[in-house]
């Protein structure tokens, strides 16, 4: 079951130079900062009521996160959607013919399991599922 919209994962350039927009002028609360190795990317979580906004910074030139700059610019990159049972979730969208980036879970920021829906798939929005373990003490 899809509980919530979990985050927005917005790519930036720099998360330095990004950050005064959201705790400043927006007065939002930054969570935490982290590195994400396995996707090649620094995130900053900025608490927006009862959705975070996930700033993804590239590690390299080779990140998905860069190349989506490079093609599109800053801006949206992906919405997560909060869900339990991820693999059971995967295992419904398949069934109903949508296309999966992960077929199996990976562990993305704060130790969620996350995988990605196909943008072709899915309108041209990509979609991520994730599911947080909450008796960890993970947002949401």
């Amino acid at each position: 079951m899809i509980k919530n919209i979990d985050h927005i994962g917005i790519a930036v350039s720099s998360i330095e130079d990004a950050l005064p927009l959201y705790t400043k002028v927006f007065q939002l609360k930054l969570e935490g900062i982290e590195t994400v190795e396995s996707q090649g990317v620094k995130v900053a979580f900025v608490s927006a009521g009862n959705t975070m906004l996930e700033l993804l910074e590239a590690l390299s030139s080779e990140s998905p996160i860069a190349k989506f700059i490079e093609k599109k610019g800053q801006g949206i990159h992906h919405i997560a959607l909060g869900v339990e049972s991820i693999d059971e979730r995967i295992a419904y969208i398949r069934s109903n013919g949508i296309k999966m980036i992960d077929e199996t879970p990976r562990v993305g920021a704060h130790n969620a399991n996350v995988a990605f829906l196909h943008p072709k798939a899915t309108g041209g929005v990509l979609l991520e599922l994730c599911e947080r373990d909450t008796a960890k003490g993970d947002h949401k």
